[in-house]
């Protein structure tokens, strides 16, 4: 129950922020950002105390844990991949570009049309 009434509040705090943007319309446009910012910070620090936003924060760990630990390719491996992708598109541009105009070749040839 008590998650449940931190989350009804930071929804709260985040509308606050949201309905000041807009009571603050006469003011400079900084003052009207820094209190939507302001209504975000206040909600994500009151979401944070919940139980899913524990099990967020907890869940941003173990991604951050798990990024370390991939081995990221070399300049020279990115660079050849690059480049064997690059050639199979163009050559695949080539092929379809073949089959198209064969294939509209046939049709013109089968209803008569002259090209």
């Amino acid at each position: 129950m008590a998650d449940k009434l931190k989350f009804a509040l930071a929804v709260l705090l985040l509308a606050a922020g949201l309905a000041g943007y807009y009571l603050l319309s006469g003011q400079a446009m900084i003052f009207r950002v820094l209190c939507v910012l302001a209504g975000v910070a206040a909600c994500a620090a009151v979401g944070w105390f919940t139980e899913p936003g524990r099990r967020l924060g907890a869940f941003g760990g173990e991604a951050i844990t798990e990024a370390k630990k991939v081995v990221w390719p070399t300049r020279k491996e990115t660079t050849q991949t690059t480049l064997v992708v690059f050639a199979f598109v163009v050559v695949m541009a080539l092929f379809l570009w073949l089959v198209d105009a064969v294939v509209g070749k046939l049709i013109a040839a089968i209803l008569g049309w002259q090209q």
